[in-house]
């Protein structure tokens, strides 16, 4: 996928009858999907374009122009719906960060250690959550707060994890470390 380009929503299923579709949307107004203009598959090749109808727990419903049956709206569902980097607002605020920004950044603790990468940020309902994927070992998952996450440098491609006491660094011997509690 193209680094200019950022993941919007994700069809979820079909709604109706007449080809409407759930989406689950990663923009902080589910609603706002809507407005940024023609959308395109992971590959770029395709491009869709959307008017959102009406909302869903967690998500939005919306028409796709040229989508007019249930069949076709249902074999839809897992599409990646992406748009250009350059329709998303520019944010004023240094501590404001897109995922797609930090997904696939270098995790690692104050001393230099390093965790692993972020595969992916989930809100579980009390905020988001880094989903770090060590080198070996079980993933980790760690509150997406000033206090845990101290630092970020996207030039440098890493951010700075302060882990809580009772989470133990062990080096695998391999080049990599491993974070158990």
């Amino acid at each position: 996928m193209s680094e200019s380009r950022v993941l919007l929503a994700v069809v979820t299923g079909a709604h109706g009858v007449s080809g409407r579709v759930r989406l689950k949307t990663f923009t902080d107004d589910p609603r706002a999907v809507g407005g940024y203009g023609p959308l395109t598959d992971e590959a770029g090749t395709e491009t869709y374009r959307l008017r959102v109808t009406g909302s869903t727990k967690g998500g939005v419903i919306a028409e796709i122009d040229g989508l007019r049956k249930r069949e076709a709206a249902e074999a839809m569902k897992g599409l990646g719906l992406y748009v250009e980097r350059t329709a998303l607002p520019a944010s004023d605020d240094e501590e404001e960060f897109y995922h797609a920004d930090l997904i696939g950044l270098a995790a690692e603790t104050p001393d230099g250690q390093r965790l692993g990468l972020v595969r992916a940020i989930h809100d579980f309902g009390a905020g988001d959550v880094l989903d770090i994927k060590p080198s070996k070992g079980q993933a980790l998952m760690v509150p997406f707060t000033r206090e845990a996450v101290p630092e970020i440098d996207l030039d440098a491609g890493r951010l700075i994890v302060e882990l809580p006491e009772e989470v133990e660094i062990h080096d695998t011997g391999e080049g990599g470390e491993v974070a158990e509690t």
